[in-house]
């Protein structure tokens, strides 16, 4: 049996409250009620900068990794300073708005705007302008032959 599963798809950009409080998109909600996430695990990306935004699923599957080596190894500590000291846990609230922390803003750099960016089972929080120049550099080189030029 096909079974559609849901996934974080696309990219908008909120705007920050006075409160420091920026609107999930719509969409980004629904997969996450169709998840049953209600905790959010976010972690600073280990390449752009970023916060990875998931579920307990996306924390599980890096301490099954970690787990997979043995735990004195350089590498295993390694994931471990960056799964588990580079992240924290947070809740949305009962507007649907997430509260734009230290933690987010001193690693991404956002200031008044936040870019929601899908990445299929998560989703980053990105200061809108990296986004877009980092999203330009992965289409480098990427353009069909025939097709439109930058």
């Amino acid at each position: 049996m096909f079974r559609v599963m849901s996934r974080f798809l696309s990219h908008a950009t909120n705007r920050i409250d006075s409160k420091g409080r920026v609107s999930v998109p719509a969409a980004f909600r629904s997969v996450l009620a169709q998840r049953n996430i209600q905790e959010l695990y976010c972690f600073q990306d280990f390449v752009f900068p970023a916060i990875s935004v998931g579920g307990s699923d996306l924390l599980e599957r890096f301490e099954r990794q970690i787990a997979s080596e043995d735990p004195f190894s350089p590498e295993a500590n390694r994931m471990s300073l960056l799964v588990h000291g580079g992240g924290v846990f947070m809740k949305l609230d009962a507007e649907g708005r997430l509260l734009v922390t230290n933690f987010v803003r001193d690693f991404t750099g956002i200031t008044d705007e936040v870019a929601f960016v899908g990445r299929a089972d998560h989703f980053q929080l990105w200061q809108p302008e990296a986004f877009l120049a980092a999203q330009a550099m992965a289409r480098e080189g990427r353009r069909p032959i025939g097709g439109r030029p930058g």
